[in-house]
């Protein structure tokens, strides 16, 4: 089965693909779509969407990961972040796709064994976990980090 997990963001979101086969787990690509803080907010969440379309169209996931949302302090910042998670579902829900939502303390826990987790952390046993992979970013390691949880906390359909 073929996942494709998201790490949304507005200003650069993270996507990887796993084949998962059993216990198995294989890199199949990741990456991140970045966006410009300059560009108007509609055509940022328009770049998410394509961006996102494109790698289904390519990769033929079977079903997506998400984290859930979280509320920052800063409530701009979390209304930024579900506008940027509502274009990156929607590519998803374009596609038919089932996506499976995860909390972060819940992908931290099921991938590096504690749910406060840091970045770095989370990178380095995605690393561990694919050997040889190589991570376009911060953000694309969290994405194959949800793709790896999802795999282990979601029944195979």
């Amino acid at each position: 089965m073929i996942i494709l997990g998201l790490d949304p963001s507005l200003s650069c979101t993270g996507w990887g693909v796993i084949r998962a086969h059993g216990s198995r787990l294989a890199h199949v690509a990741n990456g991140q779509i970045k966006t410009s803080p300059k560009a108007a907010m509609a055509e940022r969440l328009a770049l998410l969407h394509a961006g996102i379309a494109a790698v289904i169209a390519e990769h033929a996931p079977a079903r997506a990961a998400c984290e859930e949302v979280f509320v920052n302090e800063n409530p701009q910042s979390t209304l930024k972040l579900s506008q940027a998670r509502g274009a990156v579902l929607a590519a998803c829900g374009a596609a038919q796709l089932v996506v499976n939502e995860h909390a972060a303390r819940l992908v931290k826990k099921a991938v590096v064994g504690t749910g406060a987790a840091d970045k770095k952390q989370v990178a380095a046993m995605v690393g561990v976990l694919m050997p040889g992979t190589r991570i376009a970013g911060a953000d694309a390691a969290d994405a194959l980090a949800v793709a790896i949880a999802d795999a282990h906390l979601s029944p195979i359909a």
